[in-house]
Formats: structure tokens, C-alpha cells, sequence
């Protein structure tokens, strides 16, 4: 169970019609899953999660993952992985978080800040990308880690993919082709003494089919995404338990494709390209046995955007920062105490500066994974 209290300088009014132009504005979803987590002043239930996992039979071992919130539950991911494939192969099939990057396939309890980091959220959404479909991995017979992946999903992510086509006054869009999303990694780890290191490229491409509507103005994209990724982790053991770890990750998206507007009167169609990306880096000092302390920065770098041959006018260098102080009380609970700063987010085209303090709860109970490196 994740619960919090969050203090913010913004109404829940006011913080729902945030956006960041060109990059970000709130889906209306179902309100199931994870979502955006600590959304509203005051109490929040971000979640409650049930984890199932048992072997089938010698070839397969079944995973599930359940969220639950105050307005239902979801399968977030639900797969089967073979058990022991000849010359280090493994197959995954069903729904499941994409190893996309290094945060991505990380639930929101395994996060080092109570806050997913800006640059996911503007490229894969509040949830992630979390998809339908296969995943085939080599761990490669090297004396060192060195693991080779692809993917081919479902594509239905809606900030950066999706599949459904849409119909603006009299323009009709259809369906993408099923799948959409074809991604591909490379992920290597080695050891330099107590200094441990953990790097990765990532590559998903697809077409995108984004539609929206604001009272009576309905606005869509259809077109092709490609998206970057590189991370790249650093863990200096102290000793057995105290640590000092550096992460931070860099992505980019590249859009190209068609806008539709319709303001009432007039359907505009415009010729779209985006370049945009950004990163996060932080730091978590392990220093004593039940205590962690860190910062995270985030920032959007480039905004790039051209309507039309021409680039607009869209602001970019959009930081946020945050800091967190965290004690555990046993490997089964979690206290922690995070203040931050989010000067991305805009309404009516000014920057609206997002000051906030969460002091989150986490506890589990029941058998328990190792947490991932």
C-alpha cells in the first residue's frame, strides 16, 4: 500500500490544468492503476497493489500485478517467462512493463523519489510504457553482464504512440497496424572494485495516433515516433549496507507527422515535426542502515517544434528539482519526507512555478522480491 499527504502551492483545480506546450497536457483516464500518483492536496491513496507470482510447470513461471484505487482496479501486467531456454535465451509474453530504459520497468515503490521524473512523464505518460505483447532477451556468455533485448508490442501508449484512429470534422484517420511498437536494447554491467556501473541504450519506434478534445474543439496527431534512450547507473558499496548512487537518464523523441485543429469554424491541417528531450540525474546516499537521503534534477532541454516549416515559439530549459530524506524501519516499510520545486509546467502560455511537500507511507506485506539493482 502507497499513501501520502501532500502540501502544494496549487489548488487540485489549478494543478490539473497544467500543461507544458508542445509536450504535456493531463488524459482523462479511468482513474485505475498507478496513474498520477500523489495528484491531490491533503490524503491521498495512491494505491494499493497485489503481486502474484507462481512457477506453471518446468518451462514457465506466471507474474501478475494488480493496482487497485479509490475508483477500481486494473491487470497492470500479467506474463509468462520461460523457465531455462538453451544459450541464454529468455521469452516473455503477455502484459508487462517494457525494459525501456532503466526506471520504466520499475514499479512506483522501487523509486528513489515519491515523483516519477519529468522527462518520463512528458514522453510515456503518467502509467509508463506499459504494453501488450513479446520480449525476446540474450544474456550474452561474457565474463561481464552484457544482455541484448527486443520487444514488439501493442503500441497504445498515448503520449508518445498509440493505435486508435480518430475522425476531425470531416477528416477520418484509420487504425495503425496491430502491433505498432517495435523496440530493441542493449543493457551491460561490470565492477571497477566497490565501484559498480550499469549502462544502456534503448530504441522504440512506432506510429502515433493522438487524439484530444477541449470542449468542442477537438485536436489530433498521426504520424511516426522514435524514441532514444541512454542510462547509466554508478553504485560506490561503502560497505555492506552504506552506499552512494549516481543515476540519471536521457531521452529523446523524434515526431513527424500530420496536426489536425478544428476551432469551431475552420479544420486546420498542418505538417508537424518535433525534436525534443531531456534527462534526470540523482544522487542517494545510503548512510546508515535504515536511512537515505538524495536530490533529483529534471529538465526538458530541447523543445524543438516546426509547424508548417516554421519553429515555434515554445519554451524550453524546463527544470524541476527535489529532495528527499527516507527512513526504513524494516525492509517491509518505508517514511519518506520530499520537497521540490516544478517550474515546467504553464497555464495560458505562463509559467506557473509548482512548490510542494510530500510525506509518503509505504508498506508490503506477504513473500517479497529482491529490489533491482
Amino acid at each position: 500500500m502507497d499513501t501520502s499527504f501532500v502540501a502544494r502551492n496549487k489548488n487540485d483545480r489549478e494543478f490539473r490544468h497544467l500543461e507544458i506546450p508542445g509536450l504535456y497536457h493531463r488524459h482523462e483516464g479511468n482513474g485505475h492503476g498507478h496513474g498520477a500518483i500523489n495528484e491531490k492536496r491533503g490524503f491521498n491513496l495512491n494505491y494499493a497493489e497485489l503481486y502474484l507470482y507462481a512457477p506453471v510447470d518446468p518451462y514457465f513461471d506466471l507474474y501478475a500485478t494488480i493496482p487497485f484505487s479509490e475508483d477500481g482496479s486494473e491487470v497492470e501486467e500479467a506474463y509468462a517467462v520461460t523457465r531455462g531456454l538453451p544459450f541464454g535465451f529468455q521469452f516473455r509474453v503477455g502484459k508487462f512493463r517494457s525494459s525501456f530504459g532503466r526506471l520504466n520497468a520499475q514499479h512506483p515503490h522501487v523509486w528513489d523519489f515519491a515523483n516519477q521524473p519529468l522527462v518520463y512523464k512528458v514522453f510515456l505518460g503518467d502509467d509508463g510504457l506499459v504494453e501488450k505483447g513479446v520480449q525476446l532477451n540474450w544474456l550474452a556468455p561474457t565474463p561481464f553482464y552484457l544482455l541484448f533485448g527486443a520487444e514488439v508490442l501493442q503500441g497504445e501508449n498515448e503520449q508518445s504512440f498509440g493505435t486508435e484512429g480518430f475522425k476531425v470534422e470531416n477528416v477520418e484517420v484509420g487504425d495503425t497496424k496491430k502491433p505498432n511498437l517495435y523496440l530493441g536494447f542493449v543493457k551491460t554491467s561490470f565492477d571497477v572494485g566497490n565501484l559498480s556501473f550499469l549502462t544502456g541504450l534503448s530504441f522504440a519506434t512506432g506510429h502515433s495516433r493522438v487524439y484530444h478534445r477541449e470542449g468542442n474543439h477537438p485536436h489530433a496527431f498521426a504520424g511516426k515516433t522514435k524514441l532514444y534512450g541512454f542510462d547509466l547507473t554508478a553504485k560506490y558499496m561503502i560497505d555492506s549496507y552504506r552506499y552512494i548512487s549516481l543515476q540519471g537518464e536521457y531521452l529523446y523523441r523524434d515526431q513527424k507527422g500530420t496536426k489536425y485543429e478544428y476551432d469551431g469554424s475552420t479544420l486546420e491541417t498542418d505538417e508537424l515535426k518535433k525534436k525534443q528531450g531531456g534527462f534526470y540525474t540523482q544522487l542517494v546516499f545510503k548512510f546508515d542502515r535504515r536511512w537515505r537521503a538524495g536530490v533529483q534534477y529534471n529538465l526538458i532541454n530541447k523543445n524543438y517544434v516546426k509547424k508548417n516549416g516554421e519553429k515555434e515559439d515554445l519554451p524550453s530549459n524546463l527544470p524541476a528539482y527535489y529532495a528527499m530524506l527516507e527512513y526504513n524501519p524494516t525492509e517491509f516499510s518505508r517514511i519518506r519526507f520530499q520537497v521540490g520545486q516544478n517550474r515546467a509546467f504553464f497555464h495560458d502560455k505562463k509559467r506557473e512555478t509548482v512548490n510542494e511537500f510530500i510525506l509518503q507511507f509505504n508498506f508490503a506485506i506477504g513473500a517479497h522480491g529482491a529490489h533491482p539493482f
